[in-house]
């Protein structure tokens, strides 16, 4: 289906009644490199929260499989989007999630916090960077689809409309950013991790700023980051803008970009959903 097509099937889709293929198509057809980027860098927002980024600290996984947590992380999600959360392998990821979660004492304000960066961290992303602005329909088929698997994963007070809902997460940032010495320590081994996806280690010194020249100076602040010079910062945000600007004359890739299907060298002969996320052995196979 070229990309014309697709944003004109997406105009013709019921944002709350088919948000699973809204968010298929835009994950997979529309915006797959923008959505993983965007993605990626709402992880740090998450690390700016002392309660979030203590307790990764705590458990240690983190710091220890930084790649393995990662690719976990983002195939749970990625099940959830390809497939939907009514499939099979869906309802097997978020029950993954679910029992993974369980174990650790995450306020429900923390979840909400999470899963509102989930939504808004992309739409933000591709409205500064993207070939094009999501349109309203695709905004709120964004809400809609998280805020269902925020209910399936029981977070409670979930806000009702799109508008609400990144109110909060406005205002939740404002007031739970806060330095702490906990930050630092996954921010750190986050960077590491982004650049060892393109550099090798000898070069990680060369390429730090240019990921710290991608995330706001006042998230580096409370991350404990330097901040990196002006022009560095102006020349990232032109080339992502840029590469936005020829995006739009690329053409639409034969197949969905999936996630899924990726080679990983932290799973070289394939995954298993019971394999993902950090278990004890007495309850790694439940």
């Amino acid at each position: 289906m070229a990309r014309k097509q697709i944003t004109e099937r997406i105009t013709h889709l019921d944002p709350q009644k088919d948000c699973q293929e809204i968010m298929f198509l835009l994950t997979c057809h529309v915006f797959p490199w923008d959505i993983e980027r965007a993605l990626e860098f709402a992880l740090f927002r998450t690390y700016a929260i002392p309660t979030i980024s203590s307790l990764i600290v705590k458990t240690g996984e983190f710091q220890k499989r930084p790649h393995k947590r990662y690719d976990d992380t983002q195939l749970l999600l990625a099940e959830i989007t390809e497939n939907g959360y009514d499939s099979d392998r869906g309802k097997k990821a978020l029950n993954r999630m679910n029992q993974m979660h369980g174990r650790f004492p995450i306020s429900n304000d923390d979840f909400l916090y999470v899963l509102s960066t989930l939504t808004y961290e992309p739409i933000r992303w591709i409205e500064k960077y993207g070939w094009r602005s999501l349109t309203r329909n695709e905004q709120l088929a964004c809400f809609y689809f998280y805020r269902e698997m925020g209910h399936r994963m029981h977070i409670r007070d979930i806000p009702e409309s799109y508008e609400e809902f990144e109110q909060f997460n406005r205002d939740y940032e404002q007031t739970n950013f806060v330095l702490a010495s906990s930050n630092p320590v996954i921010a750190k081994v986050t960077v590491n991790l982004f650049l060892s996806f393109y550099l090798p280690r000898l070069f990680w010194s060369l390429g730090k700023p240019l990921i710290y020249a991608a995330i706001d100076n006042h998230l580096l602040e409370v991350l404990d980051l330097p901040s990196p010079p002006k022009f560095l910062r102006e020349s990232i945000t032109g080339l992502l803008q840029l590469r936005g600007k020829f995006a739009r004359f690329l053409q639409e890739p034969s197949k969905p970009i999936l996630l899924t299907a990726r080679k990983r060298p932290t799973y070289p002969q394939g995954y298993k959903l019971e394999e993902l996320g950090t278990f004890t052995h007495a309850n790694r196979s439940n």
